[in-house]
């Protein structure tokens, strides 16, 4: 009879065995289409028995219930080590390595692509057309050097002056040289500054907005515009007009040199209705078509050729093999949580955001038949096209309220509803946490008031004090 110890060292064999291949069976899984496609390309260039087939399935794709039967009982064995690979996971991005041949082309791409001027560049061009001495220049170009992404100032005159030894009246004079320069209001030490310089430029340095800013900012802040009213002597409305100009101020002049790049994203499943029914179509063009190449096998199948090439051949194989079954698990993992996905939240596909339904992992995991964490890697930088838009696939999966009526509503369409109320609100009577808990619960909603609190802080939306309109 074999003893514990035996067992213990047929385990330890057989993770160290399982471990490389759970690696990779997981990075599959995770991995994004592009991703997946540069894992796919990386592969085939350490594993000679792969090559790829022209807009062709693969002749190695389980064709057949028994091969799906044995490579899911092969996958499910490689999941129970799950736990040893998440810190792993955590970690890991995408295979880096690349030929140089792949290297020059990306190079080639990103040189191609147009660079968009930075805020620094552009000061310095208007710098470049004043008539300054080299000194007014150097500190000019120092002051420029301090001044951050959004346009404002980081470093004071003093501050400067101390650092470098240059007169602070010389780092004064070139500072008002460059708060003259283009986006208003660059160049500004706080965004009181930043805004009295705007209406300077305006032509409005004697406006009621400009007093506004200059002796209330703080309570202009808070809007507390009864209090400003008193103190300046006039109605609050007039506080309030003088406050819908200040909106129409840019309080980051230079966050337009700072607009990040625009994040192309490539759908892994799209949902189109066709004939009245909605369809999972899984966007399987950018994944490389594999098989085993033929000439391998024929290398196999002859006698002459020595034990360590067949081993060696014999193991290539069976990785390729492993790599074109664990591709096709991905494709079914996500085609069929799509389905689960598409089935529950039908009516989110008719009628957009409002009507998303709660939906767990759990609950999809239990339907498909696979663990939360396979849910979770599957879905993770995935996203689906549909009639509504485009969504990172977590995006369906919310928790949500049971509502009076015994219909679930998620949280999500809860949120819409706070942000409807708060649309159509009275300006002069906004509507308190206290007054949207007893609206929705009058809709059958229950709710608490903190939780109010909570969405009305994520939707960026102030407090009914704050949203008074006089």
């Amino acid at each position: 009879m074999a003893g514990p110890g035996m067992y213990q060292s047929q385990n330890l064999s057989l993770q160290q065995v399982l471990a490389p291949q759970l690696q990779q069976s997981l990075l599959i899984l995770q991995a994004p289409l592009l991703e997946l496609r540069n894992l796919v390309q990386q592969e085939m260039e350490t594993n000679p028995v792969l090559e790829e087939l022209a807009n062709e399935p693969s002749e190695d794709q389980p064709e057949k219930k028994t091969k799906d039967e044995e490579f899911q009982n092969e996958f499910e064995q490689l999941a129970k080590l799950d736990e040893e690979w998440r810190d792993y996971m955590a970690q890991s991005s995408s295979y880096s390595g690349r030929s140089q041949e792949q290297e020059d082309k990306r190079q080639f791409f990103f040189d191609s692509i147009a660079t968009q001027e930075t805020l620094q560049q552009h000061l310095m061009s208007q710098l470049n057309q004043q008539m300054l001495n080299g000194d007014d220049r150097k500190t000019a170009e120092l002051i420029i050097g301090n001044i951050d992404d959004n346009g404002f100032l980081q470093a004071t005159p003093e501050e400067m002056a101390l650092n470098t030894g240059i007169g602070q009246d010389d780092f004064e004079n070139m500072l008002t040289l460059i708060q003259s320069f283009y986006p208003p209001g660059v160049g500004a030490r706080d965004l009181r500054e930043c805004l009295l310089i705007q209406l300077k430029r305006e032509g409005k340095g004697t406006s009621l907005e400009y007093k506004i800013i200059s002796e209330h900012m703080q309570d202009l802040g808070k809007r507390r515009f009864p209090e400003i009213a008193r103190r300046m002597g006039i109605n609050v409305e007039q506080v309030q007009k003088c406050a819908n100009n200040i909106a129409q101020l840019d309080p980051r002049p230079g966050a337009i040199f700072a607009t990040a790049p625009q994040n192309y994203v490539l759908p892994d499943v799209t949902v189109e209705k066709i004939n009245g029914e909605y369809q999972v179509i899984l966007n399987g063009e950018q994944i490389p078509h594999l098989r085993i190449s033929n000439t391998y096998k024929d290398i196999m199948a002859q006698d002459g050729n020595g034990g360590e090439v067949k081993d060696y051949i014999r193991d290539k194989i069976r990785s390729g093999k492993f790599l074109i079954k664990s591709i096709h698990q991905r494709q079914q993992t996500i085609s069929n949580i799509a389905h689960q996905i598409v089935s529950r939240q039908r009516e989110f596909f008719e009628h957009g955001s409002s009507h998303l339904k709660p939906m767990t992992m759990v609950q999809i995991a239990d339907a498909v038949g696979v663990h939360e964490t396979t849910v979770s890697r599957a879905i993770s930088g995935k996203y689906m096209s549909t009639p509504q838009g485009v969504f990172e696939m977590k995006y369906f999966f919310t928790p949500g309220y049971q509502t009076a009526s015994g219909e679930s509503m998620s949280n999500t369409s809860v949120k819409e509803a706070i942000l409807d109320l708060v649309k159509d609100e009275d300006g002069n009577a906004p509507l308190s946490d206290k007054e949207i808990v007893e609206i929705l619960g009058k809709r059958g909603i229950p709710i608490a008031r903190r939780t109010v609190a909570k969405y009305r802080t994520e939707l960026n939306i102030l407090p009914s004090n704050m949203r008074r309109k006089y």
